[in-house]
């Protein structure tokens, strides 16, 4: 690991969402500055300065970048960020690149607003499903993204950031199709098939004359600085943890796309296949589509094969897949808008939050991947299906950490690689499926060598 030859001082004012304070909020931001948020908004804003790095390492850019500081300085008028020794990559000519500032002033934003109006507010019991639902919108809401009155619209696009050249010219496609149509995009916000539907996106609108763009990214602090903001998301949200951004996924998403991915692509397809076999969400409609070029049609049949033999043939009727056709994808989706209007109309639910799809206290409480947590996950077939889903899920979620986690990495190299413990029936489909994405190299970036983060064990 190279240190950095040149790095870049200044002072920025807020721009994005945070334009206008009052001296209250001022204030709370400039207390926040000296507690315990300081160090996460640090490592989050130097991953958003970040942005278009070749790596997924947080380690490695926290440690190439060790000497990044960021002060909050109060002034009369609101504040204002004292920046040293900043990646050279977020300015052009001295000045930061609108769209990054934008990103620097959500991270903020954010981290603030989470720490002092969810944690330490008690306005919600984080022990109660209906409480982590409220959290989850109000943190949305607070970020903007929540357009009332607006028709479904929104595609939350799924897959994965190390993908090859053919696969992102197809996200790019599908996004432009989706963007033809009218519709918007959401993603994870990083590189490769979080940002291709973006990046098509943007074509079709303007072509379209559309003015209400929309590109919204959900993150989390935990995979921010692998997985850095792209710059054509121009909705930035931090959650507190992946299972809070997967919840704001569904619930503000209308209908979603799954391009090639790796383990965290896995994780997102357990998590919705393990809501819509839920019986309290049989009568949910989102469409939900498998695509990819003709080059990726084996992945999707052994995501599907996977699937079938753990959670049976039913979950597999929650996905179509379609292979190497855009518009036909983006036709899938508009007629999906459709059934999402009719349903929620009918239902008396809203548009820009989706209040009755039920998703279990299981499924939203903090899975904390330790070795002695990913030994006693229960990967057996003797449970309902949506609860193995929830349990796979957070194995992958594991595996994630391991790859690309500060905290994973670390525990990694101290105690060695999770053992992943499972009835056979289930875990022999998991590990073909796993040895593919090595295989592939969907694991990490391409060409970076990948020595797995698991094992496992029947």
């Amino acid at each position: 690991m190279e240190p950095h030859t040149h790095t870049i001082d200044l002072e920025v004012s807020p721009t994005g969402s945070l334009e206008m304070l009052s001296r209250f909020e001022v204030s709370q931001l400039h207390d926040a500055d000296r507690g315990g948020v300081h160090d996460l908004f640090r490592r989050c804003s130097l991953a958003v300065l970040n942005s278009g790095s070749v790596t997924d390492d947080a380690a490695e850019i926290f440690n190439r970048y060790a000497d990044y500081e960021v002060e909050i300085i109060q002034r009369a008028r609101g504040i204002r960020l004292a920046i040293t020794n900043a990646p050279p990559k977020a300015f052009v000519d001295g000045r930061m690149i609108a769209g990054i500032k934008e990103h620097m002033f959500a991270v903020l934003r954010d981290i603030v607003y989470i720490k002092m109006e969810i944690e330490c507010s008690h306005k919600f019991q984080a022990g109660t499903s209906a409480s982590i639902t409220d959290a989850v919108f109000h943190i949305i809401r607070n970020a903007r993204v929540i357009e009332a009155g607006r028709l479904p619209d929104l595609i939350v696009c799924w897959g994965g950031h190390s993908i090859n050249r053919i696969e992102y010219d197809y996200t790019k496609s599908v996004g432009y199709e989706l963007g033809l149509r009218g519709m918007q995009i959401c993603t994870g916000c990083g590189p490769g098939a979080m940002k291709g539907p973006m990046k098509g996106a943007t074509i079709a609108h303007a072509k379209q004359r559309r003015t209400d763009r929309r590109y919204v990214g959900i993150t989390e602090p935990g995979i921010i600085a692998a997985e850095p903001p792209n710059p054509i998301v121009n909705q930035l949200v931090i959650m507190p943890d992946i299972e809070k951004r997967l919840e704001a996924f569904v619930r503000v998403g209308h209908g979603i796309v799954v391009f090639p991915g790796g383990a965290g692509t896995a994780e997102e397809i357990l998590y919705i296949t393990g809501l819509l076999l839920h019986p309290d969400n049989q009568d949910q409609k989102i469409p939900v589509v498998f695509t990819g070029p003709k080059e990726a049609k084996g992945y999707f049949e052994q995501i599907d094969h996977m699937i079938g033999a753990t959670l049976g043939d039913s979950a597999r009727d929650i996905y179509q897949i379609i292979i190497d056709d855009p518009p036909r994808v983006a036709q899938a989706l508009a007629a999906g808008m459709e059934d999402v209007l009719a349903t929620r109309g009918k239902a008396d639910d809203a548009y820009y939050f989706n209040w009755l799809l039920n998703v279990p206290e299981e499924m939203q409480q903090p899975f904390e991947p330790t070795h002695e947590n990913m030994g006693q996950l229960a990967l057996h077939r003797d449970q309902p299906a949506h609860l193995l889903a929830a349990n796979l899920r957070r194995a992958f979620s594991g595996i994630v950490s391991g790859n690309v986690k500060e905290n994973g990495i670390k525990a990694i190299k101290e105690h060695g690689p999770f053992a992943i413990k499972g009835e056979p029936e289930v875990m022999k489909p998991v590990d073909e499926m796993l040895r593919a994405f090595v295989a592939q190299q969907r694991m990490k970036l391409p060409g970076t060598a990948y020595q797995p983060c698991y094992e496992i064990v029947v």
